[in-house]
């Protein structure tokens, strides 16, 4: 199945579930099953979102976005995963409201919406499983917190059925949502990597260098910048100096390349006696910058 389709799918499980849940958190007074249904309408929207911008990541670069549209997938995530944050805030102050003054919950009522969750969860985190863009991942990712939050909330009820300990309820939607915020808190530290041009995870510079230069004919590489569209493929810029047949050398730079992941690279090459103009000036430039803004004071 299709990333976008996967997220569809998703998308109409979880819509279809929340409006249900929402009615079935005030039939049965649990703040639980409330909480959980609000968390399911933010996940639904940005579902939404994200299949929409999931499907304008496959778009073919154009003049437009000569790098190809990646990003609007890694943008869905960003927007998921906000909602998420605030969201989990949202239910937290809410079950905090429930703790102070607690209400009468129908625990019969709450143990077969319990039950119901968790199975129609279960079925849309299946259909969701096995993505690699970070959208995928962040829709993924709410899919099994809400099989989780399902099963606690049927936990605390059967507990709450026999015991009549109702701070249960609220307690358990706090944990469901602080479980949720830190998870929420990586996905976004992993985007934002993704948008400051972090060297993607797996990519040794150091490595490269080293195999790269031991390849026949090759004298030196610097200027290495390794970065990826959507935290799925690196792509790669350098400048190689190196003596022989150029073409042979490009060619076999590629090979280690591929070999390190790197599908999509674009190679300088310079012969020896050629003065790169930039060889070591990333550090000439520094020192510049700082004098300039010595002048400035």
């Amino acid at each position: 199945m299709k990333s976008e389709k996967k997220i569809l799918t998703a998308f109409i499980l979880n819509f279809a579930f929340s409006v249900f849940e929402f009615f079935g958190g005030i039939f049965t007074g649990s703040v639980a099953i409330l909480s959980d249904a609000l968390h399911d309408v933010g996940d639904a929207a940005s579902i939404g979102i994200s299949y929409f911008l999931e499907k304008k990541s496959k778009k073919q670069p154009d003049e437009k976005y000569t790098y190809g549209y990646g990003r609007y997938s890694v943008l869905g995530g960003v927007i998921t995963t906000v909602i998420l944050l605030f969201g989990s805030v949202a239910v937290i102050v809410g079950a905090v409201k429930r703790i102070i003054s607690p209400t009468e919950i129908n625990y019969n009522g709450m143990i077969v919406f319990a039950v119901v969750g968790a199975v129609t969860n279960f079925l849309a985190a299946y259909f969701t499983h096995g993505g690699h863009s970070v959208n995928q991942k962040a829709v993924n990712l709410h899919m099994l917190e809400d099989v989780l939050g399902w099963i606690v909330v049927l936990i605390g009820a059967l507990v709450m059925r026999f015991t009549d300990f109702r701070i249960i309820d609220p307690l358990m939607s706090i944990s469901v949502a602080v479980f949720i915020f830190i998870n929420a808190a990586k996905n976004l530290k992993e985007i934002a990597d993704i948008f400051l041009e972090k060297t993607p995870e797996g990519a040794n510079i150091a490595e490269l260098k080293e195999h790269i230069t031991g390849v026949e004919g090759v004298i030196d590489v610097h200027h290495i910048h390794l970065w990826s569209m959507n935290g799925e493929n690196t792509y790669g810029t350098m400048h190689i100096v190196a003596q022989g047949d150029f073409h042979k050398i490009k060619e076999k730079v590629r090979e280690e390349l591929k070999e390190h992941g790197i599908v999509h690279a674009t190679l300088e090459t310079e012969t020896p006696d050629e003065h790169c103009h930039e060889e070591s000036c990333s550090v000439r430039e520094e020192h510049g910058h700082t004098s300039h803004h010595h002048h400035h004071h």
